[in-house]
């Protein structure tokens, strides 16, 4: 029989909504509204491919021990800068770490937007394997004549629907949806994820209007480069940043490594951060805007929350508003209550 508690809650959006302040917020009320056995706040599970980095801190926004209002924070600070990423390893290990909080009876809570990786650690969706062999092989080919539009176009044949869902310039998912492909023999379009929850959830998401949430983005980069993301970056060196192959690309780094190499001013890398980091977050926007089991609430819209498309009030200054987190935990609420119908 499901708890109540053992409901998990997503804060999900794009880059500097505020989705972070919301679950600190949702964090410090959410065991005592779902009657979590465990005493304390609710453990908060990232969801940010490049927040697993050691070492990456201002760069990826990552918040700071000392505000983070004792929450424990997991999938965060668990990878050097020389590993490379894989969704599929952290849908072991988050799901491993949502099971033991709820082991503990303890509230799980996920934050972050990267859209597949939260996809990954709720929903159906299973990862085939890899093989190093066929991925130097691609990889190869992505560096021929041809290029990432040569590898689309082979996809595009075997794959069309896949081919549809990728920009013919990212060789890096090209590769793996022609290696998934070799591999299993099927398409990869059929390892896609279902909009089916792995186990009992619920996604909250934070919107904000672009021109605010650019201006945003523009602020926080500024800040990023005055409290010293290039020193940063210099330090990340000697960990082996230029040698790891997702770790030096993450925008903020590959744009202070140019500066530590002279082929960028600090004023030019800021503002090429600002631009990619504005470009992320209308991708992200479009990533989430089909999911229709999102219960979205909107930063500058007071009025109802009324479950997904609901919008609610709030403020972008330090913590979320508390018209935002009543209507958060008015949806959280009436989970937990579907949720217990269902067990008894």
């Amino acid at each position: 029989m499901r708890r109540a508690s053992d409901l998990v809650v997503a804060v999900v959006g794009p880059t500097a909504s505020g989705k972070t302040d919301l679950a600190l917020d949702l964090a410090e009320v959410l065991p005592g509204v779902l009657g979590a056995p465990a005493a304390g706040p609710a453990e908060l599970v990232g969801a940010d491919a490049m927040q697993l980095y050691r070492g990456m801190d201002i760069g990826t926004a990552k918040t700071p021990v000392g505000e983070r209002r004792g929450v424990p924070h997991h999938q965060v600070d668990v990878l050097d800068v020389t590993d490379e990423a894989s969704v599929a390893h952290y849908q072991a290990h988050a799901r491993h770490d949502v099971a033991a909080i709820h082991q503990r009876g303890g509230v799980a809570l996920v934050c972050g937007g990267s859209g597949l990786y939260v996809r990954a650690l709720l929903d159906v969706i299973d990862f085939p394997g890899t093989d190093p062999a066929v991925r130097a092989r691609l990889e190869a080919e992505a560096e021929g004549p041809g290029g990432s539009r040569a590898l689309h176009e082979r996809l595009a044949a075997l794959d069309p629907e896949s081919a549809s869902r990728i920009d013919p310039h990212n060789a890096r998912r090209i590769i793996r949806a022609l290696e998934v492909i070799e591999l299993t023999g099927a398409p990869y379009s059929a390892h896609m994820p279902r909009r089916v929850f792995h186990q009992p959830a619920v996604m909250i998401g934070v919107r904000r209007p672009m021109e605010e949430l650019g201006e945003r983005i523009g602020a926080r980069t500024a800040a990023m480069f005055r409290d010293g993301l290039v020193e940063e970056t210099r330090g990340l060196i000697g960990a082996g940043l230029r040698e790891g192959r997702t770790a030096r690309r993450a925008t903020g780094y590959a744009q202070a490594l140019a500066v530590i190499d002279g082929d960028m001013t600090e004023a030019e890398a800021a503002e090429s951060v600002a631009l990619a980091t504005r470009q992320l977050a209308r991708r992200q926007v479009k990533w989430f805007r089909p999911e229709p089991r999102i219960h979205w609430l909107d930063v500058e819209a007071p009025g109802p929350a009324a479950g997904s498309g609901g919008a609610a009030g709030g403020t972008g200054d330090g913590s979320v508003h508390s018209t935002l987190l009543d209507r958060a935990v008015d949806i959280v609420r009436r989970e937990a209550q579907r949720l217990d119908s269902v067990s008894t």
